[in-house]
């Protein structure tokens, strides 16, 4: 059936409405502080990771409107309904989870501190998270849902891993960097997370054909993830910044690590992102 723009738009002003509800009560479970008091806070770090919170969840409710309908008001109330609670608990719960792995248990304190580094970082994860969940949660059956809850894991499991794979190219600490106030490797760590988010997003979407032939297409299509090396060593650090190539490290380390660079953090974020962008258009 054909779906009027009417139609889409009701859905998905009421599914955006209804989320960012079921969000707000959410976040009441996980934090001290609800969700308004911070957005209208003086702690810029608490702000900056509330606005990738709610970035997510205008991301994720498009998408279970955008893949979940079909013109069928009962049972599209009922699915997206489903996908989108789901999708929203996936992103409360992973997301927080996510900065964890970078600044462990020192996360909150440093919010709570107000360090804006770690606000931006964890900001960006959150957005990372909301990219990767629009792109994997996605249907309107039970069939369609146990697809996407499969895809998620591998997405999420995919974006922590060669985010951690490619920080390994620094000679500083990313996580040390952070804690310390490096607004320069924030930049840095959260155009990474992103760009990877992007391309991850890309390989998981599209109509699922069986199991072997969807994990197949996955993989060959994570291979554009390697295009971020080059972008960093020899576009970055040889071509804009005249530097000899290194295999690691090299002089947009010591700009970002030494320096606390935040121009040339956001260099680095800039190239990554706008990489990924270019493999998803071409891709």
């Amino acid at each position: 059936m054909e779906l009027g723009p009417a139609y889409l738009a009701i859905f998905g002003v009421g599914t955006t409405l209804v989320m960012l509800v079921a969000f707000t009560l959410m976040q009441r479970l996980l934090y001290k502080h609800p969700l308004s008091h911070d957005l209208n806070g003086a702690n810029v770090a608490r702000r900056l990771k509330r606005v990738g919170q709610v970035f997510a969840v205008f991301m994720v409710s498009a998408a279970v409107v955008k893949n979940g309908v079909t013109g069928d008001i009962e049972r599209d109330v009922i699915w997206v309904t489903a996908f989108g609670f789901t999708a929203i608990a996936l992103v409360g719960v992973t997301g927080r989870l996510g900065v964890q792995l970078l600044l462990s248990s020192r996360l909150p304190a440093e919010l709570e501190r107000g360090n804006v580094a770690a606000g931006v970082a964890s900001a960006a994860n959150y957005v990372a998270t909301g990219i990767v969940t629009a792109h994997a949660i996605g249907g309107n059956d039970l069939h369609g849902l146990g697809v996407s809850l499969v895809f998620f894991v591998l997405s999420q499991f995919t974006l922590h891993v060669f985010t951690l794979l490619f920080r390994m190219l620094t000679t500083y600490d990313d996580a040390e960097q952070i804690a310390g106030e490096n607004l320069a490797a924030a930049l840095s760590y959260a155009g990474l997370v992103i760009a990877v988010a992007l391309v991850v997003a890309h390989a998981v979407e599209g109509e699922f054909v069986g199991w072997d032939a969807s994990v197949r297409g996955y993989g060959k299509a994570l291979v554009a993830l390697v295009a971020f090396y080059p972008v960093r060593q020899i576009f970055v650090q040889m071509v804009l910044l005249r530097a000899p190539f290194a295999l690691r490290g090299g002089r947009l380390d010591v700009a970002v690590g030494a320096e606390r660079n935040a121009g040339m953090g956001a260099l680095e974020a800039a190239t990554y992102v706008s990489t990924a962008l270019a493999i998803t258009q071409l891709g």
